[in-house]
């Protein structure tokens, strides 16, 4: 952990009381993945649960014991039942470890990854984590068993350097596997965004962006005379500060969320916003269950 945050964290990422409450929930998604495993998770191929989809001629080689022979009664029509196949789902969680998440938004971010990541390998969905900038291997997990590893991973986690989003994604997506779930968590601190973004939802998988901020990256208590530094190394500058200014700050922050929620939805991706002051409990339990990110 970086100094700040590791001075804001104390004990465990998350309580075990909340990781109880979490076992009744699982990922949710906008479309349906196909995985390489029997899982939980619908599937667009067809399988033999007990959830009814659909019907289709009989031909020679189908198995007898498939045959609806009530309809076969009713309307001398020889078919045979298709069923929903369900699947595991491939979670990968691409994290913004950049200098700018330093503090209250690293330990938010690691948070949330872990209780996403909890509900995946609880329901043998294979977890995988990627960080920008791009110094790190992407760990794989698998298995309720590798919990402990999963967040002892993310617990290392330190913020340091710059914000490549768009190297990332396109690492991310040269990657071979099953279509995925990619959600991304990061503050978006960096014009890429804005050609990174409708690339994620690539080779059919589905992708959520939890655009995590702090308090004061939307409403800064600062006035007077300052010399702003970039956490990211990429200079100082010197502005004064008035009533006017930060009121204007404040509008165009509010406007800027409007612009990547809006440019989310035009590129099929789930959009969340995650405050590092929010209650974690209320949000993964409350607001991500009505938005679909949980179920």
């Amino acid at each position: 952990m970086t100094g700040v945050a590791g001075e804001e964290r104390s004990g465990p990422l998350l309580e075990p009381a909340l990781l109880a409450r979490l076992e009744a929930l699982q990922l949710g998604t906008r479309r349906r993945l196909a995985g390489h495993f029997a899982g939980e998770h619908r599937s667009p191929r067809r399988g033999s649960s007990l959830d009814f989809a659909d019907y289709r001629s009989y031909v020679p080689g189908d198995d007898f014991r498939r045959i609806d022979y009530f309809l076969y009664a009713r309307l001398d029509v020889l078919a045979v039942k298709l069923f929903e196949a369900e699947d595991d789902l491939h979670l990968r969680l691409l994290l913004d470890t950049s200098a700018s998440m330093a503090g209250g938004k690293l330990l938010a971010t690691q948070r949330l990854a872990a209780a996403l990541g909890f509900l995946a390998l609880i329901r043998r969905d294979p977890v995988t984590i990627h960080t920008f900038p791009l110094d790190r291997p992407a760990p794989r997990f698998a298995g309720r068993g590798a919990v402990g590893a999963l967040l002892d991973h993310l617990g290392s986690l330190e913020a340091s350097g710059t914000t490549p989003f768009a190297a990332a994604v396109a690492a991310l997506l040269a990657r071979p596997g099953p279509q995925a779930l990619t959600v991304v968590l990061s503050d978006l601190l960096t014009p890429e965004w804005e050609t990174a973004l409708p690339r994620l939802p690539a080779r059919g998988g589905d992708a959520v962006v939890v655009h995590v901020l702090a308090r004061d990256d939307l409403v800064p208590d600062l006035l007077g005379d300052l010399e702003l530094i970039d956490r990211e190394g990429t200079g100082r500058l010197a502005v004064s500060i008035g009533p006017d200014t930060a009121t204007r700050y404040r509008r165009r922050a509010e406007a800027w969320l409007d612009d990547v929620a809006a440019r989310c939805r035009q590129a099929g991706v789930g959009y969340v916003r995650f405050l590092d002051d929010d209650d974690l409990e209320a949000t993964l339990l409350g607001s991500w269950r009505r938005a679909g990110v949980l179920r």
